[in-house]
């Protein structure tokens, strides 16, 4: 089944619409290149479109009815957007899921040290990295540090023009042969992964005087001490913004399209949606998706099914069978993103069955690895419904797997969902050289999601 490119298709009218909406999403993407940044990026942009803090509902006890728009910060670090629509709750949502965390490395919690003339931050990579690509580039430190006190230092260090950065060293080429003779696996190993901070010695200090000046240094910029480190929650990201890439800037370089990419689309269509929906919207945006959708703000956690309980009790629908039925009865796309094809590995890639940078928003029916471990198989009734939408939308869509059979593969948050019984299949964009400090997609896949992310809330369920 031949797939157009989607610039081919792309209506003339729509192009500057295309060029700006790629402009938002970048600075959005240079602004919250954390979990904890997306987060309040999110909120920010909600409240300028009127949405209100659940949280302050609740407490207020407030009524609430078709129309009216609400956001849940769940720790600052995932949020959830509603809008209510016309019928009840109980009938079911249209949800866009995404996850706003992304691979980096984090700091450790006692990771201060000096060692033969450098300052160091010892660290610990999050998520799945090829940790040779995280060497010998500038590195950014974003991220909070929470003092005894319990007030919260924001720490981004890295991003402004005058601002220094970091990196992590790499052995020279003229002294690399046993290097050069193990697997990329081994090439660097995790504990090497030390973050140059500094080599200048305190004046007057006899020990450890590279260590104490750059304490200094941050206790007079932050006003934190050594120990702070212990409640702190720093994060290494590649440092410099996202850039328009190829000479007819078609695509975008940055860090964190996975899954940001998705994330930021699900945000806007629920965020720009225009008048009352027939069902109510919502777009969840989470934490941890990358080590397995864990701890208090991952899907995995119970903050999902406890903020809909809110949300309906002041709708009205508080029962516990309410609750149960409205999550079954939902709609729901997994916005996550699939492996571009890259023409230079063609092997791990089913070329029938692979998503093509350039052809559109792409539906995975399922994820997982090999016999679909830990997939979520999405159901052809539902399939069925997508196409009819994204046909009458005019959507541009492809169809895809995470690669080979046995090549390898991956898992998203659509599986969690798709426990309380409700339809769920993975959509998101194409990307080029995923998990890797900077990563690649398409402008015009860009465009294609959020129309498709806008047609799904508006038409699904219908």
């Amino acid at each position: 089944m031949y797939r157009k490119n989607a610039w081919e298709s792309l209506p003339a009218e729509e192009n500057q619409q295309m060029e700006q909406f790629a402009i938002a999403y970048r600075r959005f993407l240079d602004a919250g290149k954390t979990e904890r940044e997306c987060v309040t990026e999110a909120v920010r942009q909600a409240e300028e479109k009127g949405f209100v803090d659940l949280a302050k509902a609740v407490k207020e006890g407030r009524k609430i009815g078709k129309g009216d728009r609400l956001y849940c910060n769940w720790m600052g670090k995932s949020i959830m957007l509603f809008v209510i629509g016309e019928k009840p709750i109980e009938q079911g949502m249209n949800i866009l899921g995404a996850h706003i965390d992304s691979p980096r490395v984090d700091v450790k919690q006692n990771p201060l040290y000096e060692d033969e003339g450098f300052g160091y931050l010892d660290t610990h990579y999050y998520g799945g990295i090829k940790k040779y690509q995280w060497v010998t580039t500038p590195m950014a430190i974003h991220g909070v540090m929470v003092k005894k006190s319990g007030e919260i230092v924001n720490v981004r260090i890295g991003e402004a023009a005058d601002d220094p950065v970091f990196c992590f060293s790499d052995l020279l080429i003229h002294l690399s042969a046993d290097q050069m003779s193990q697997t990329a696996a081994k090439v660097i190993e995790g504990e090497q992964l030390n973050l140059i901070i500094g080599s200048r010695p305190a004046t007057g200090e006899e020990k450890d005087a590279i260590k104490t000046g750059l304490m200094r240094l941050l206790t007079e910029k932050y006003g934190v001490e050594e120990e702070d480190f212990i409640s702190a929650e720093l994060e290494i990201v590649p440092a410099g913004a996202s850039r328009d890439l190829g000479l007819d800037r078609s695509m975008i370089l940055g860090y964190g399209h996975d899954d940001r990419v998705c994330a930021y689309p699900s945000m806007a269509a629920v965020l720009n949606y225009e008048g009352v929906p027939e069902r109510t919207l919502c777009a969840v945006l989470c934490d941890k998706e990358e080590i397995g959708s864990v701890g208090a703000t991952g899907m995995n956690a119970y903050f999902f099914e406890n903020t809909m309980a809110e949300l309906m009790a002041l709708a009205g629908e508080g029962s516990e069978l309410s609750l149960r039925r409205a999550l079954a009865n939902s709609l729901m796309l997994s916005s996550d993103v699939s492996a571009g094809f890259d023409p230079n590995y063609p092997s791990v890639f089913e070329r029938k069955n692979t998503a093509f940078l350039g052809k559109g928003v792409c539906f995975n029916k399922y994820t997982g690895s090999r016999g679909k471990s830990g997939s979520n198989d999405a159901n052809p009734e539902f399939i069925a419904q997508l196409r009819r939408i994204m046909d009458d939308a005019g959507v541009a869509w492809q169809t895809a797997e995470l690669g080979r059979v046995d090549a390898g593969g991956g898992g998203t948050i659509a599986y969690i969902c798709a426990k309380y019984g409700m339809n769920v299949i993975d959509c998101g964009v194409a990307v080029l050289s995923m998990h890797a400090p900077w990563e690649v997609i398409s402008k015009v896949d860009l465009w294609q999601e959020y129309k498709a992310y806008c047609a799904f809330l508006k038409e699904a369920g219908k």
